[in-house]
């Protein structure tokens, strides 16, 4: 074998084995990278199928549907899961010591959802501002006092007044003019009295949700059957009233206009008994009564929020007919037939069956608690 052929073949053996190195490299690389990517390298289980089928299997469970009521803990003193926005935070022992507290003034059973929350140290100030813009999210308009113990007493707790205290209540009224309370606002509500219990060693106790919300619909159906207005008309017999001649007609007569566009009749403890607005789209502006003119006025009485119905229909009627008579105008209903003294007598039979409801309800017309639901 010549020289050459000795060198052709070292050569061709050093590029062999280059490539197969070169190779190897590639794939030690490429498995290297695989597994930073995906982490640790895992048995492959193919092989492991022989062992697997050697293996006792566990018995298969199938899925189960367990009533609330009647699903069980495996650790005593934990409660069942169900939806976190109705479980109301049962107090621990030593905890619940609400206890002997006085009634809260202005919270109302009847109508309002009260939660409680009582913890063994005072809720921080920064605690009831984060309860309070959590409760925020319901969508309604709520309220949150503290238990001042120095004072003995139940006090606003804003969420910004910087106070702290161990014994809270939250209401949040189930109806108003608005409708009921729904089960999306209840769980919000309830969420954050819980949130705050959680994180501050508290206990927190909502009422049951289905039977609230049951008590809302109810309310509302209630409100609904007894939220009445009675209305009367003082109407042009031809052309219009002047804007500035109705003012004066009606400061005279005890009105006052406000920026609202309604002049008010008040009693002595300014209590609204009736309003006067204008017939047409434009409201009665302050700044505008100059230039207006109108071809009929409403005079108006919310049954609900007026203790003495009979008095101030009364009154309205008579106010009515002298506005139409210095006006030059007539007295009459909605369909604008001419309000006679029948008339009158058949709208006070209907107001005094109205008022039997509301009392036998607990709600007599122009109370604190009609004022709420009536607003």
């Amino acid at each position: 074998m010549s020289d050459l052929q000795v060198s052709l073949l070292i050569i061709g053996a050093i590029v062999v084995g280059g490539v197969t190195a070169f190779n190897w490299f590639q794939q030690w690389r490429l498995r290297r990278r695989l597994e930073h990517a995906f982490g640790e390298k895992h048995e492959d289980v193919l092989l492991r199928e022989d062992a697997l089928r050697e293996q006792p299997q566990p018995e298969r469970l199938e899925p189960q549907i367990v009533p609330p009521a009647r699903a069980e803990t495996s650790e005593p003193g934990i409660p069942p899961a169900v939806p976190r926005e109705i479980i109301p935070v049962q107090p621990e022992s030593g905890l619940h010591m609400s206890a002997g507290l006085p009634p809260v003034p202005g919270f109302d059973p009847a109508i309002d959802y009260v939660v409680s929350v009582d913890a063994i140290e005072p809720i921080s100030a920064a605690g009831l501002a984060e309860l309070h813009t959590r409760a925020a999210s319901c969508g309604r308009r709520f309220r949150v006092v503290g238990y001042n113990t120095a004072l003995d007493t139940w006090e606003e707790a804003g969420r910004l007044s910087g106070g702290r205290y161990a014994h809270l209540r939250m209401a949040l009224q189930l109806v108003n003019r608005g409708g009921p309370l729904d089960s999306t606002v209840l769980a919000a509500f309830c969420g954050a009295a819980q949130e705050c219990a959680q994180h501050y060693a508290a206990t927190a106790n909502c009422p049951n949700v289905e039977a609230s919300l049951a008590k809302a619909q109810d309310l509302d159906a209630f409100c609904a059957d007894v939220d009445v207005a009675i209305g009367i008309n003082v109407v042009a017999s031809s052309g219009k009233f002047s804007g500035t001649r109705i003012r004066s007609l009606a400061e005279a007569a005890g009105f006052k206009l406000e920026s609202s566009g309604l002049f008010f009749y008040r009693d002595e403890a300014r209590r609204t008994l009736f309003t006067l607005d204008n017939h047409e789209p434009q409201p009665f502006l302050p700044e505008q009564m100059k230039h207006l003119s109108t071809a009929g006025m409403t005079l108006l009485l919310d049954v609900a929020r007026v203790p003495d119905g009979h008095g101030a229909l009364e009154l309205m009627v008579d106010i009515g007919r002298e506005l139409a008579r210095e006006l030059g105008g007539m007295l009459v209903d909605d369909n604008r037939v001419p309000l006679t003294d029948n008339s009158v007598r058949a709208i006070q039979q209907q107001l005094k069956a109205i008022h039997a409801k509301m009392e036998a309800r607990g709600m007599p017309a122009g109370s604190e608690r009609a004022l709420r639901l009536f607003s």
